[in-house]
């Protein structure tokens, strides 16, 4: 089928409905969140270096990369609410894609030079102070649960959030870690535990955050949000009253909380209305959690064919 793109046949229409997800305001929990980490980094540095424990200073070089990843977190976030400009026309949104990004990208080389250390010592290991390791790291679990109980509630529907809730988690389960060594440490005297520990946590540290790395890329590179089904999308556009054919369909997300889409509907007997695009709109809000769309009305004229119809066209 081809198209119509004469001034009568050709109409674009964008709605929003009064629901959209803007960016919600975490920053009394972001303050909070970097004071407590940033404090507790420079505690366990102290306390790493006098204890003479790899597994805290590999506590403490991961707490400090989320003290940089909620910092920016947090500028993303604050961002992420400024209004459109005339050079920026969807605002700054797409800032809290790159900081969810720049968070998975710090922890994991931080996790990478923490790892190469632990390698190193495991050949050689030094005397550790058990007791210190471990009133230490149960200081870590309190804070990194407080600060991860903070960003609980934004998890779900914020990338961005959710890799600051992540991290604190993450650094949750490194301090157990840390802890659980410096129990054996006390009891058997093994040095190697500490930095044999320290090893297990980066793994399980990179396998947790590999999943944020790889959503915050492909948000970067305007893939189709994880939840929503491309070809369900067409399917419910495809069903709508008169229209023959979809088109030129793309999916992409604004900000790791908005999600936009433009498309091509075919509709042979001409424009429909407002009313069928504000319906048609308001429906791929509420039903695919799409906050911006965008639709253009063609009625398939063979004399003025759409160039964008074929699907290897972008």
């Amino acid at each position: 089928m081809t198209h119509d793109h004469s001034p009568t046949h050709e109409h674009a229409h964008n709605r929003h409905h009064g629901h959209t997800h803007t960016p919600a305001n975490f920053d009394r929990a972001f303050a909070i969140g970097t004071t407590l980490n940033l404090g507790f980094v420079i505690l366990e540095a102290i306390y790493g270096y006098l204890a003479h424990s790899l597994a805290l200073f590999a506590d403490a070089g991961h707490n400090l990369g989320d003290v940089l990843g909620l910092l920016l977190a947090w500028g993303a976030s604050a961002l992420a609410r400024r209004p459109p400009t005339k050079r920026y026309t969807y605002g700054l949104r797409g800032s809290s894609i790159l900081a969810a990004l720049a968070n998975a990208v710090v922890l994991l080389v931080s996790m990478g030079a923490i790892g190469w250390e632990a390698i190193r010592r495991l050949n050689h290991p030094g005397p550790v102070s058990g007791v210190t390791v471990i009133w230490v790291a149960v200081l870590g679990i309190i804070i990194n649960t407080i600060t991860a109980l903070m960003f609980v509630s934004g998890r779900r529907g914020d990338l961005n959030i959710r890799g600051a809730f992540l991290h604190m988690a993450a650094d949750a389960v490194v301090a157990l870690g840390v802890v659980l060594a410096g129990i054996v440490i006390l009891v058997t005297h093994w040095r190697w535990v500490d930095p044999a520990v320290s090893l297990i946590l980066v793994i399980v540290v990179v396998v947790g955050t590999w999943q944020l790395l790889r959503d915050s890329v492909n948000l970067a590179l305007d893939a189709v949000p994880e939840g929503i089904e491309p070809r369900a999308v067409q399917t419910y556009l495809a069903e709508r009253p008169g229209v023959s054919q979809v088109h030129d369909l793309h999916v992409w997300a604004m900000s790791t909380t908005e999600t936009a889409l433009t498309v091509h509907l075919v509709i042979p007997k001409g424009y429909p209305g407002d009313a069928f695009l504000s319906q048609v709109c308001k429906e791929l809000h509420d039903h695919f959690g799409i906050e911006h769309s965008t639709i253009q009305v063609e009625t398939g004229d063979s004399e003025h064919p759409c160039s964008l119809e074929p699907d290897h066209v972008i």
